[in-house]
């Protein structure tokens, strides 16, 4: 079984993500992570962390609808490819996705509950998968 290092972020569905980073910020002391700030297009996620960087939150603009999450685990090059495999074998890989500074994998418990597996060893897997 291919090993996970932790939960990399959650995914968190607001009508403003800027006003929902304000919150984060005033309530919970997050700041907006600049590095990934050319995620945030139209479609794309807000990437907030709190002080320490170690809690990450996706904000994805939703004007309406129930509220929704996904959760998003973090792992090396190595165990990224052995987990796209497994997936695959198991028939439950939506997608992979190439972020451009990072890599993902998507897919759903039977529940209809959503998870990622990603990993920022962006150029490793770039050169396995192309």
């Amino acid at each position: 079984m291919p090993k996970l290092a932790g939960i990399d972020h959650v995914h968190l569905y607001v009508p403003d993500r800027e006003a929902a980073a304000d919150w984060f910020a005033r309530i919970l002391g997050f700041r907006i992570v600049d590095a990934l700030r050319a995620w945030a297009t139209p479609g794309g996620p807000l990437t907030i962390e709190d002080e320490t960087g170690s809690i990450h939150l996706a904000l994805f603009e939703r004007a309406s609808g129930p509220p929704s999450t996904a959760v998003a685990f973090g792992c090396d090059a190595e165990n990224f490819l052995a987990w796209k495999q497994a997936l695959e074998a198991q028939g439950l890989l939506q997608r992979c996705t190439d972020h451009q500074l990072a890599w993902s994998l998507y897919f759903a418990d039977p529940y209809g509950n959503l998870y990622e597996i990603t990993t920022d060893a962006h150029q490793t897997v770039r050169k396995v998968l192309g």
